[in-house]
């Protein structure tokens, strides 16, 4: 049990590998190449969490604190090589990156250091710092620049809200339809990236941007359903 357990936490470690490759890509200007990559990082963060819940890492090697070996990891992917796309590809205000680009990882920095991130049902409290998903949608939908720097101090203010944001895979509350619908959701920002890797982002159908819109709407819609029905319990 203790081998499966180093190999869970080397596994976690890997998702170090695309993170290096991605700032590779950054620097030869290879911004849907970054993002690949980026994308396989979360999936690797998306598979150890459960396989260290099912192997007890914690109980089997409780001298490496798995929490702290995930966090350290999930910045770098999720809010330092974002940020350095923003920076890289001067995806704000020429005159506004350098405070963007902190801003954002200074108000990140509150998520990965809050105890109480996760309410007891797993939402996040406050926007999660999935700065990675953000400059997706702005690089993919060639959102402007005065528009992601709006974006990027809102979604700041709204880590510190007191919003719940829906983990659709521990989320027990419609679990059975949250999970597949964001496996879907993950295939589709493939989808985007390898079209957007080979150029032919206009050859894309409309209708996979509406089931893309739509799925995004319908995880921000439950997120807000929840933190409005279930604001009573938070505040007890």
């Amino acid at each position: 049990m203790k081998t499966r357990a180093l190999f869970v936490h080397l596994f976690t470690a890997a998702g170090l590998i695309p993170m290096m490759l991605a700032v590779d890509a950054i620097w030869r200007d290879q911004i849907y190449i970054a993002l690949i990559w980026l994308g396989v990082a979360m999936l690797i963060d998306s598979l150890d969490g459960p396989l260290a819940r099912r192997f007890n890492v914690a109980e089997h090697m409780p001298q490496i604190d798995g929490a702290i070996l995930d966090h350290v990891i999930d910045f770098t992917g999720y809010c330092f090589l974002p940020a350095l796309i923003i920076y890289h590809f001067s995806m704000v205000p020429e005159d506004f990156v350098v405070i963007a680009t902190s801003y954002l990882l200074v108000t990140s920095l509150y998520t990965f250091a809050n105890r109480a991130a996760k309410t007891p049902e797993n939402d996040f409290r406050g926007f999660p710092a999935l700065w990675n998903v953000v400059v997706f949608y702005m690089v993919v939908f060639e959102t402007g620049a005065w528009f992601n720097l709006t974006a990027i101090f809102l979604l700041g203010v709204m880590t510190f809200a007191p919003l719940r944001f829906v983990h659709p895979l521990r989320v027990v509350s419609l679990r059975y339809l949250n999970a597949p619908l964001a496996f879907i959701w993950a295939a589709i920002v493939f989808i985007y990236l390898g079209v957007g890797v080979a150029g032919a982002r206009a050859v894309l159908p409309p209708l996979v941007d509406i089931l893309f819109l739509t799925l995004s709407l319908y995880f921000l819609v439950l997120s807000g359903w929840r933190s409005w029905s279930l604001r009573s319990y938070e505040d007890a």
